[in-house]
């Protein structure tokens, strides 16, 4: 689904601009530093080509920036889109010294628009947040959950961290995801980000493996840091979806200004 979604937005950009070509330039990053990002316009969606690099940006509040990691590893890009349709391409390399920590990119760095040009010259409505008023919804059913008995549907121990998916619960729309994590390493874990995935294929036939990252309109409790000894429960609401006969459920979590990382996948 990735690469259908690179080579989507990258054949309208080549067709909306294909009179002015231009040279990619090169972004360095490595996994000790943050790379920032500032566009000229919030962001609605960045991909990478490669895991080995990580773009981050708030998926919940328009935002500005975003930031850049890697571990070393081949070359890739970053493809980000904003909200006004403009769409950004850059080439992505590992390096131990970065010549450059803050990119401020100017909308004239667009190799195009996702967007026909009727539409993009037209005034662009920012969408309305349709979930804003269903929170105290959202709150008092995950609270509701972390009081309930809990179950054990899926468990995976990395490194002294324990990661677990104790409930998964359709409501409405939404499906909500009550998981436990549990430090015993001797360190604190600061959670950089814990994703969602549905994937589809064998990731060692990279032509026919799929991983598509599920939105979270909620969370509940999510906490920055897990101390040593400590336990935290909290939950996750996503946009309601079935898993195929070929699907998993794909949870990835990454530790903050670190390289702990535990990956559980389950089949529910």
């Amino acid at each position: 689904m990735r690469t259908f979604i690179l080579l989507y937005v990258i054949m309208i950009s080549v067709f909306a601009k294909a009179q002015t070509s231009k040279i990619l330039d090169t972004i360095y990053a490595n996994d000790t530093k943050n790379v920032a990002l500032f566009f000229p316009e919030p962001i609605r969606q960045g991909i990478t080509g490669s895991d080995n690099f990580v773009f981050t940006y708030n998926r919940e509040k328009e935002q500005y920036f975003g930031l850049l990691q890697a571990k070393p590893g081949t070359e890739s890009n970053l493809l980000t889109v904003t909200i006004d349709g403009n769409v950004y391409s850059y080439i992505l390399k590992y390096s131990n010294i970065l010549p450059k920590l803050n990119f401020f990119i100017n909308k004239n760095e667009s190799i195009g628009s996702e967007l026909p040009k009727e539409i993009k010259d037209s005034p662009i409505t920012k969408p309305v947040n349709e979930y804003a008023n269903r929170i105290t919804n959202f709150q008092k059913f995950s609270e509701f959950l972390l009081k309930s008995n809990y179950e054990n549907i899926e468990t995976k121990r990395e490194k002294g961290i324990k990661l677990q998916l104790q409930k998964m619960t359709y409501d409405a729309s939404e499906v909500y995801l009550v998981f436990e994590v549990k430090n015993k390493s001797g360190i604190d874990f600061e959670i950089d980000y814990l994703n969602v995935y549905r994937t589809n294929g064998n990731k060692k036939r990279n032509a026919s493996y799929q991983r598509l990252q599920q939105g979270v309109i909620y969370k509940h409790k999510m906490p920055y840091s897990i101390i040593d000894g400590e336990i935290q429960r909290f939950v996750y609401v996503i946009p309601k979806f079935v898993l195929g006969d070929n699907e998993k459920l794909l949870l990835e979590l990454k530790e903050l200004k670190g390289n702990r990382k535990v990956i559980l996948k389950t089949k529910l």
